[in-house]
């Protein structure tokens, strides 16, 4: 996969005009965009068709968590509005997440979220888990794969525990060096998203408020080609 491939950017954006012109900006710089649930909700799936109409593949992250019939009926539209990947919940459980991969096509990848990079020990501990945050990702990670998940969607610090289950791993929680962490507590830089084995990494905050987003995305994808 070439560099410029492995990033993901996420129009985390309120307008749907800025939202246009940033896809429009990094048109084949980058290998795919992200519309996730602020997007999806203010402008709905004509933004989705739109994208693609300017060439991006779509990443499309609403992290669907719910009853199998639900989560299907999701992955269904999702296909048919041309998205190449999804996210779904891995505590949604086995069956929610064979019925979501069972309803696409293989054009649609499935990818499952582990453990949210927002959550820190205390956070995860907080809402109940007995396990580690590294622990619970491997063990949801498995559930998700053996259940036919395309990938999943971790930190970059649980990499290396889920490299023996294989499958394709989309890494958000990156920030270049310097950049501020945000509502992000698990963070690791481009370069060592990939050195450690992702597949995609997504990056929003970084490119879209920066001064000069083509430039924040070249340096991104030059990091990329180095590591």
């Amino acid at each position: 996969m070439q560099p410029s491939n492995r990033l993901i950017v996420a129009l985390d954006l309120p307008q749907r005009s800025e939202i246009l012109s940033m896809a429009k900006a990094l048109s084949g710089k980058v290998g795919m965009v992200k519309v996730g649930l602020e997007a999806f909700i203010a402008h709905g799936p004509s933004l989705v068709s739109e994208l693609r109409e300017m060439g991006h593949e779509i990443f499309l992250d609403l992290k669907v968590h719910d009853i199998p019939r639900t989560a299907a009926a999701a992955a269904r539209q999702a296909d048919q509005l041309g998205a190449s990947l999804l996210t779904v919940h891995a505590a949604g459980g086995e069956e929610m997440i064979r019925a979501a991969r069972e309803a696409a096509s293989d054009k649609l990848k499935i990818v499952a979220v582990t453990v949210l990079t927002s959550f820190d020990a205390a956070g995860f501990a907080q809402v109940g888990y007995k396990d580690d945050i590294p622990t619970s990702a491997v063990t949801l990670a498995g559930v998700a794969l053996e259940a036919g998940a395309d990938g999943v969607v971790c930190s970059a610090l649980e990499l290396e525990r889920l490299a023996p289950q294989g499958g394709l791993r989309v890494v958000p929680g990156i920030r270049p060096a310097g950049a501020a962490a945000g509502d992000q507590k698990r963070v690791v830089t481009p370069g060592q998203a990939v050195e450690q084995g992702a597949t995609w990494i997504v990056v929003g905050r970084p490119i879209v408020q920066s001064p000069n987003p083509v430039q924040a995305a070249e340096a991104i994808v030059q990091e990329l080609a180095g590591a």
